[in-house]
Parts: C-alpha cells; structure tokens; sequence
C-alpha cells in the first residue's frame, strides 16, 4: 500500500507518464495504470491522497468505473509526421480526432497519448535530451580515484541538474549503498532542493534488479525517495546516452578538478573534500564557451526555483526487515525484542531500523517506535501494547497488595505480609494474596478481618485456611484478642516496610 500513494504522487503532482512511474517504483505498467484510473475514477486530487492514510485510501479505490471497450483507433502513424508542423501538440491533434469522431467512443486523453508514446517507441527514434527546469539530478562515480597515503583510494561521487548541469563533487571511502545515499543527500543540501526524479546509473549497491524495462530498487533507496519527495529512475542498463548529463559532468569533473588534484597528497577523505571545494566553486562558475552565463547562473535562474522544497531534517540511513509477531506480541530485531499492539499477533509486519529507532510498520502504517537497544535476549515492552489482564499482573506489587490488606483490617495486612515472607521471591505469593483478598467479596470484610485473626493465632494463615474457617463459620465464635498473634519478635516477618 506504502507505493500506492507514491505512483498517485508522481501521476498527480509531478505529471509523469505511466511508464516512468512503473521504471521508477519498480511496478509493472499495468498496475500504474490501475490505481491510477482509480484514483481519476473516484475523483481523488493529489491534495486530497497526501491527507489519508494508506487504509482510507484503500477504501477510496475500491471501486472503479467500467472502461469503455470499443474505441475508433488513430492512425498513429499520420499522427507521427503531424506532430513534426511547427505548434502542433497532442492535445490539439486528440481535440480534432474526437471532433471527428463525434457520434463514436473516443479514447480520453491520457489514454490517447499513451497509446501515441507506445506507437513512438516502436520507431526507435533518437533524439537530443531537453531537461526542465528542476526535473532530473543525475548521478554517478568517476571511473578514476585518488590515492591516499595510507594505500586506499577516495572514490568521487559527482551530481547535476539537467537543465542547467550545476555540478557537485565529493569523495567517499567506498561505493556502497550508504556512500550513494549520504553523497546524495549532500547533493540535494548543495543544491538547496529536491528535483522531481533522481537518475543513477544501475548500481547494484542501489538498484536490487537492474532489468531494462522494469529495475527494481532496493527497499532502503526506496525510503530515501519517499523522506525527499522524489523518486530514483535508473538509467537502463548498457545505455550512457540516458544519462549522458552525468557522463558528461563526470568529464569536466576529471578534467577540471581531478586533474587539478594529481600532484597532491591527502591522508584522507576529508582533505580531499577540503580540495574539491574550492575547485567546484570555480566550475560552477566558470562561463559557458557557447551560451551566455555559466553553471551558477543557470542553475539561479532556472533550476533553483523549480526545486522541490527540503524536508526539515536530513536523511537517516535505515534499513528494513521483514519480522513477524510472536504470542507474546514481540517482534525479534538484531536478537533484541520489541512490542507492539497485542492485536497483531501472528502477522507479519516491516521493522525499519536506523541507527537510533526501530520502527514497526503494518500496511505501511507506523504501529510502534522504540529506542533501538543493542542488548542480545532482552526485552523493551510499552505498557500500552499488553492487552488488560497483562496490564493488571504487572501492575501488583506487595506494597500495593498490603495495602489492599490494610483497607479490610490490620489481621488481613499481616496475613498478606507473611503470605509474601514465607516465600523466596515476593511475586511467588501473589496468586495466594489475591485470593486470600478476593475471599472478602464473597464473605464481606468484617468476616474476612475475624478469619484473618484466628489463622494467625493459630499460626495457620495459608489461603486455603481461611477459607476453611470462613466456610465453617469458625470466623463467628468468640473473637480473638490483637495481642494474641502479633509479635514483633519474628526474624522470619519482614513487615510491611520491607516491601515500601
């Protein structure tokens, strides 16, 4: 459910096509269009998806409206050498078809351009790229690296905008997952925004399937698009001409800071960040040779303003699992257990962890949140995921039970206490204690106080003695003097205080 909300996001905000969508979710065509012509169907505006839960938009979506299934079929064909006349657009082509057409099932607009798209691809048509203004980030590594003195390598991360190809730089340790994603969130932050779609080649730090028609993001990079409000649409494989933007400012990286950078040494990786700044300042602002203005300047005029805003906090790394709840309603991360709502137990649910929270998601929905807790075999439960009875048991402690035991009689608080004292730990009394203090609701307290003092003078206070007595309304003979069976000479009594 969690990427349902992400294909209405990029149909109905970023306005991209079906198959862009299913490439970048890693979805196939099919079920975009799906939940898309569910959404148009009940009448759902990206505005109104953002405010509901994936459970009320589920709801929503059930039910869609009968598809049309005879329609009068273009001649693509005629539509491909008309699209080429100066000022014709699709939209203008599809008015005239269904002007044409009147009296006849027509194909809506979206469907109609799809079809179009469809019939252009067949062609196999190159063509040279056009980026909007704040549209794609493209990144990528540069082949070369730079050595440090303690034998390893500084590996060069490099990014730009398409349309106004403002660059950024940075060196990272390896090429892992995390330095992909920590470098491009650097990226963003130098950037001061958020393009609609971030372009990489097919990592497969990043990429879990890099199949050319439909790659598969891992779950992590997928969390990553989501906390921006973009979306990661990798390049396909063996094709440089679908990134050539990050090809070629890969080049001018080499050649204009790489290069600039061959006769130093560095002892890590920060002091070659140290170096590149500098250098990246002056590539950005080095004037193009062809058009007026330089990167800088571009990217002021153009991109800068069609960027996305940044959320409030940076990106933290978090990975996911899979986990299922157990009887006890726990949920095993890193051999440490974690609670969640009683309800779901034996379902299972994603646990997202980061380096300080363990989140448990159901359905996409956040269920619990704890402190991630490094210790092997332990526990950390919130009270409010036990169901009631678990509640009360955790809830009984001896104070609390002796002072029950005060609110019937002073004889019913010390039975209660010695019921506790004649066992090793406290918590083993309990069931006794709670039964000896239940007999009050059948027999009344008056009664239970008189059984109380005779099984202390007798020395006989277990539960099941009590009973007896009250059963035989033993209780009702001659009552017993308080002096009789109190003493505070016993070593074995602990008292009340004990249990404060």
């Amino acid at each position: 459910m969690r990427r349902i909300k992400d294909v209405l996001r990029l149909k109905l905000d970023a306005k991209l096509s079906h198959q862009r969508i299913a490439t970048a979710l890693g979805l196939s065509k099919g079920v975009v269009t799906k939940y898309v012509g569910l959404a148009a169907a009940a009448g759902l505006d990206w505005p109104t998806v953002q405010a509901l839960d994936e459970v009320a938009l589920e709801r929503r979506l059930l039910v869609a409206p009968e598809q049309p299934r005879d329609h009068v079929q273009p001649d693509y064909a005629r539509l491909h050498q008309a699209l080429r006349g100066k000022g014709m657009t699709l939209m203008l082509l599809w008015e005239e078809h269904r002007a044409d057409h009147a009296d006849a099932q027509t194909y809506s607009y979206s469907q109609f351009c799809e079809n179009y798209r469809r019939f252009a691809r067949q062609l196999k048509r190159s063509m040279r790229q056009i980026h909007r203004a704040g549209e794609k980030l493209f990144i990528d590594y540069a082949g070369p690296t730079i050595a440090l003195t303690d034998g390893s390598r500084a590996h060069i991360f490099v990014a730009a905008l398409g349309a106004s190809s403002y660059t950024y730089a940075c060196a990272t340790p390896r090429e892992t997952m995390v330095n992909w994603l920590e470098s491009t969130a650097a990226a963003l932050a130098f950037c001061g925004g958020v393009p609609q779609l971030i372009v990489p080649d097919n990592p497969k730090a990043m990429i879990a399937e890099a199949n050319r028609y439909e790659p598969r993001s891992n779950d992590t990079v997928l969390d990553f698009a989501r906390h921006y409000g973009t979306s990661i649409l990798p390049a396909r494989p063996r094709h440089p001409q679908d990134k050539a933007k990050a090809e070629s400012a890969v080049q001018v990286v080499e050649r204009w800071i790489m290069a600039r950078l061959r006769h130093q040494r560095f002892a890590s990786v920060h002091e070659v960040n140290t170096a590149i700044t500098p250098l990246l300042t002056r590539l950005n602002e080095k004037p193009f040779q062809k058009l007026p203005g330089s990167r800088a300047s571009t990217f002021a005029e153009i991109d800068a303003p069609a960027l996305l805003p940044l959320p409030l906090q940076r990106y933290e790394m978090a990975h996911f699992k899979t986990v299922r709840v157990h009887i006890d309603y726990h949920v095993e991360v890193e051999r440490h257990r974690y609670s969640v709502p009683h309800a779901l137990v034996g379902q299972v649910l994603e646990a997202r962890i980061t380096a300080a929270v363990v989140e448990i998601l159901h359905r996409g929905q956040r269920v619990a949140s704890h402190a991630r807790n490094s210790a092997a075999g332990g526990f950390t439960t919130t009270a409010a995921h036990m169901p009631a009875a678990h509640r009360a048991h955790m809830e009984w402690t001896p104070a609390r039970l002796i002072h029950w035991g005060k609110s019937i009689g002073p004889a019913t608080a010390e039975a209660v206490t010695r019921l506790m004292a004649e066992n090793r730990h406290p918590e083993h009394g309990y069931r006794a204690c709670l039964g000896l203090l239940s007999l009050a609701k059948r027999y009344g307290k008056i009664r239970l106080e008189a059984a109380c003092m005779l099984a202390l003078q007798i020395g006989a206070c277990q539960y099941r003695h009590v009973r007896d007595i009250l059963v035989n309304n033993r209780d009702k003979s001659a009552p017993v003097v308080v002096g009789d069976w109190v003493s505070p000479h016993h070593a074995h009594v602990r008292g009340p205080g004990y249990y404060q």
